[in-house]
């Protein structure tokens, strides 16, 4: 995980972030990192551009058959090897009910609809934001994607090494709300 480079305000920076921006996107003037509305960012000096940085949204989706919730085991990072609920990033301008869809379908070969959604899950110092959907088998067949090294289903009490803690926080609040 990033150092953490200091919390201001409830804000936190992450210096990997800081040292990727070295030029003003704008001018092209060299960046200075100063402290802006109680967090330090990348200003320019030269037109005052302020560098804000934007989480980035993802998705991830409950599947459930008899009584099983659907995972895949992943195959790439992080988390390799590691078990999660199908999802991934959204693509810019993309609805997101439909990018939770479309990530199924590319890592377990199902067809689903969305039904509601869960909630949205946070954590400080991780720049993702996860929008948790439960989400309806309609077809498709149950197959690994390349995302994925192999998928099933399993039963909530009994899930398989996790790659993300907050999965089985998604799972808790789905099965409260049934």
């Amino acid at each position: 995980m990033s150092e953490i480079l200091g919390k201001r305000n409830h804000h936190v920076i992450l210096k990997p972030m800081l040292a990727d921006d070295k030029f003003c996107p704008n001018c092209a003037a060299a960046l200075e990192v100063r402290e802006i509305e109680g967090s330090e960012r990348p200003v320019c000096p030269e037109c005052g551009r302020v560098i804000y940085y934007d989480p980035k949204v993802a998705v991830a989706s409950v599947i459930q058959r008899s009584g099983k919730v659907l995972m895949i085991r992943r195959a790439g990072d992080p988390g390799y090897g590691l078990w999660s609920m199908p999802g991934g990033y959204l693509d810019r301008g993309e609805v997101v009910e439909e990018a939770a869809a479309r990530e199924v379908r590319e890592e377990t070969g199902l067809d689903v609809e969305v039904e509601r959604l869960i909630g949205l899950f946070s954590e400080a110092g991780n720049p993702v934001i996860v929008a948790a959907f439960l989400a309806r088998e309609v077809g498709g067949t149950l197959a690994a994607g390349d995302e994925a090294l192999e998928v099933g289903f399993f039963d909530v009490h009994d899930l398989p090494p996790l790659a993300f803690p907050r999965d089985r926080l998604i799972i808790t609040r789905c099965l409260e709300a049934d």
